[in-house]
């Protein structure tokens, strides 16, 4: 079942998030495996990031490998990300 993971980096600005998406194209496979879409919105200071993944497996095995290149790009969390369960994907 595809899941919706909803993160809310703390301060997390768009210089420290294109920072991390250098770090994380160099470093991991981009897009992962199972990653079905990735967006970051929200206001400067304040941006937050949703994916929806295929499963809760594939976002946990990337999540191991993504965490260590977060911590070095200076993103830190305030707490554990929202996970939801998919009823539906539409699409245009």
């Amino acid at each position: 079942m595809s899941i919706m993971v909803r993160f809310r980096p703390a301060s997390l600005t768009a210089q420290k998030y294109e920072e991390a998406n250098r770090r994380i194209e160099e470093s991991l496979d981009w897009p992962p495996e199972g990653l079905d879409t990735h967006v970051c919105f929200g206001s400067e200071g304040n941006l937050l990031v949703s994916e929806i993944w295929d499963s809760r497996e594939q976002y946990e095995a990337f999540g191991e490998r993504l965490m260590p290149v977060l911590a070095e790009a200076g993103i830190d969390f305030s707490g554990e990300p929202e996970v939801f369960e998919v009823h539906a994907i539409e699409r245009r």
